[in-house]
C-alpha cells in the first residue's frame, strides 16, 4: 500500500482546539462490521454497545511536562522537549534551534537550579538527538517542576488546565502525548460501565513522538515505528487469557493499548506480567490476537495510527466513516470525538 493512500480530506476547522465538557458529551461515531453504514452517538451512550462480560483496557500513562528551555552561555535560549528515557541520564529530544548547536554543547536548564545537561547531536536509535543529564538527577522530577505539558502542534494557543490534556486513569508518568480515546471518559461513566458487568484493567505504555510522526517512505509497509516501553501487570495479563479462552471481547481503549495487547501477545509474553519494549508497526491484512474491538479518536492522515484502524476495519470503510464525520461536522484529533469499532 502507497502512504497517499492513508490520505483524507479534513476542512481545517474541524481540528477540535478544546475538550468537550463535560468529556463524555463528545460525540461517538459508531462502526458495527457485522452491519452496513455506521451510528451516530453521544460518547455517554457507549454502555449500549458494551455486554457483561466485555473486558476494557486502558492504558493509565501519565503526560510529563517534557517541554523545558535551555541556555547557552551566550544567553541564547533553546526549546527541548524530552521524548524517551533512554537511562542513565539519557533521553532522546527534539530541540527547536538546533542549528546553533554543536556536539558535546553543554547549557543550563532555565528555572532549575544548578541543572546542566550536554547535547549528543544524532546520537539516538534513528538518529535522534540526546540530551544527557547527571545520572544522579531525578528527571521527571525536575520537569514537574519548570516544564510545560507538550499539547499536539495543532492545538493552537489553548488557555485551559492542561490536566484536561490527562485521563481520568492517568497514573503513571512518563508520555510526551496523552492516549486520546480514554480522555472521553468520566468517573460517572466508569461507574456504569463496571455496575453493568464489565470488566475494566490496564496497561501502560508511555507514548513517544513516533507514535504521531509522519511515515517517510512511500510504501507503507516499508515503514517502522520507534520501539516503546510498556508494562502489564499480572491482573491485566490473567484477565487477558481469561477472556480470550471464555471467547469474551477484549476492547481495547485507544491504539496504545491496542499495540500493548499485541505486541506482547503476538511473542506468546502475556502469561502472568511483562514489562520491556515493544515495536509493532500494524498494517492492513493484519490479523488481530488478542483486541476483538477497539474505541478510538480522528486520527491524522499519513500516520501508523491511521494505518491501524484500517487493518481493524477496512480501508474504504474506514475513508467512508471519516468522510461522513467531516459531513457530519465531527471534531478530529486529540481534543475531538472518538469512533468505536465492534
Amino acid at each position: 500500500m502507497k502512504i497517499d493512500e492513508l490520505d483524507y480530506r479534513l476542512p481545517p476547522e474541524l481540528i477540535a482546539q478544546t475538550p468537550a465538557e463535560p468529556r463524555d458529551s463528545s460525540r461517538l461515531l459508531v462502526i458495527d462490521r457485522s452491519k452496513e453504514g455506521v451510528e451516530h452517538r453521544v460518547f455517554s451512550e457507549l454502555t449500549d454497545y458494551l455486554r457483561p462480560g466485555d473486558l476494557m483496557v486502558f492504558n493509565d500513562t501519565r503526560v510529563i511536562p517534557a517541554r523545558f528551555h535551555a541556555l547557552k552561555e551566550t544567553g541564547a535560549r533553546l526549546e527541548f522537549l524530552l521524548l524517551k528515557n533512554l537511562g542513565d541520564g539519557r533521553w532522546t529530544t527534539l530541540i527547536r534551534g538546533r542549528r546553533k548547536l554543536r556536539k558535546g554543547h553543554v547549557l543550563t536548564v532555565e528555572g532549575a537550579q544548578d541543572v546542566r545537561l550536554a547535547v549528543e547531536l544524532g546520537s539516538g536509535e534513528r538518529g535522534d538527538d540526546v540530551a544527557v543529564f547527571d545520572e544522579s538527577l531525578d528527571v521527571i522530577d525536575m520537569l514537574n517542576g519548570i516544564g510545560e505539558v507538550p499539547l499536539p502542534p495543532y492545538i493552537r494557543d489553548f488557555q485551559g488546565d492542561t490536566e484536561r490534556y490527562q485521563t481520568v486513569l492517568a497514573r503513571h508518568e512518563g508520555s510526551v502525548a496523552a492516549p486520546t480515546a480514554a480522555l472521553h471518559f468520566t468517573p460517572e461513566l466508569l461507574e456504569r460501565i463496571d455496575a453493568m458487568g464489565v470488566e475494566r484493567r490496564t496497561v501502560t505504555l508511555d507514548v513517544g513522538w513516533g507514535t504521531f510522526a509522519p511515515l517517510e517512505k512511500d510504501v507503507l509497509e516499508e515503514n517502522s515505528l520507534h520501539s516503546e516501553r510498556v508494562s502489564v501487570p499480572p491482573d491485566t495479563a490473567r484477565a487477558v487469557l481469561s477472556a480470550k479462552a471464555a471467547k469474551r471481547r477484549v476492547i481495547a481503549v485507544g491504539t496504545t493499548a491496542v499495540r500493548t495487547l499485541e505486541g506482547v501477545y503476538r511473542q506468546n509474553l502475556l502469561k502472568e506480567s511483562w514489562s520491556g519494549e515493544v515495536n509493532i508497526f500494524i498494517t492492513p491484512g493484519y490479523e488481530f490476537n488478542a483486541v476483538d474491538a477497539m474505541l478510538t479518536n480522528f486520527h491524522l492522515p499519513r500516520t501508523s495510527l491511521l494505518s491501524l484502524v484500517f487493518a481493524m476495519a477496512s480501508r474504504d470503510r474506514i475513508l467512508a466513516a471519516y468522510e461522513e464525520a467531516v459531513l457530519e461536522r465531527y471534531r478530529f484529533y486529540s481534543f475531538g470525538d472518538a469512533m468505536l469499532i465492534v
